[in-house]
């Protein structure tokens, strides 16, 4: 009998690795990816008349068959320390080990308030390089059959008017610079799923 009960947890075992194999394979081996902002930083309000906290972003906005177009951005409330700010788009559901960055944009001069729909942006800004391999923005498109993606439309008040990186730098290391310089963010969450 106590043989029996060995095997009998052995084969529990086994079938509780494989469950969780299948699991992993289905959601293409996410795991959490690091914020790269202070934790101390303060935050303000971001909003958007086209897409809504937690609620699923419209196709217009996706980049299945182009890069689509950037929603309207609005935010309120930075500090009047803010000498500039950077928006970014990130996906940490992409199955990719390290995110998926849609967009990084800096050096947006510190009057600016919004971007609208489809944004070019303001003299000076920079459009860093996306990691689909192009500058500016890249709408998401996250695989077929896959857990739902949240994308953080971010936008990070910075104590330097410039972060003097050209367009080309790599989004890890404007993350990293803009992490060094922000003074406070706002944030607004959506979701895309096929």
């Amino acid at each position: 009998m106590r043989r029996f009960i060995v095997v009998a947890v052995a084969v529990f075992a086994l079938a509780g690795t494989a469950v969780a194999a299948t699991a992993a394979t289905r959601h293409f081996g996410y795991h959490k990816v690091r914020e790269g902002l202070p934790s101390g930083i303060g935050h303000f309000s971001l909003t958007s008349t086209d897409i809504e906290q937690g609620r699923p972003i419209p196709m217009q906005f996706w980049g299945c068959t182009d890069s689509g177009i950037s929603p309207e951005l609005a935010w309120s409330g930075a500090p009047a320390s803010t000498r500039s700010y950077a928006v970014t788009v990130f996906d940490p559901d992409a199955p990719t080990g390290s995110g998926f960055w849609h967009w990084q944009a800096w050096d947006i001069p510190a009057g600016t308030a919004s971007l609208a729909t489809g944004a070019t942006l303001p003299a000076g800004a920079v459009n860093g390089r996306n990691d689909g391999g192009g500058f500016g923005y890249t709408g998401p498109c996250p695989p077929e059959g896959d857990l739902t993606h949240h994308y953080h439309f971010t936008v990070v008040a910075l104590d330097v008017p410039t972060l003097e990186l050209p367009a080309d730098t790599p989004d890890a290391v404007v993350g990293f610079v803009m992490g060094q310089h922000a003074v406070a963010s706002a944030s607004l969450t959506a979701t895309a799923r096929q």
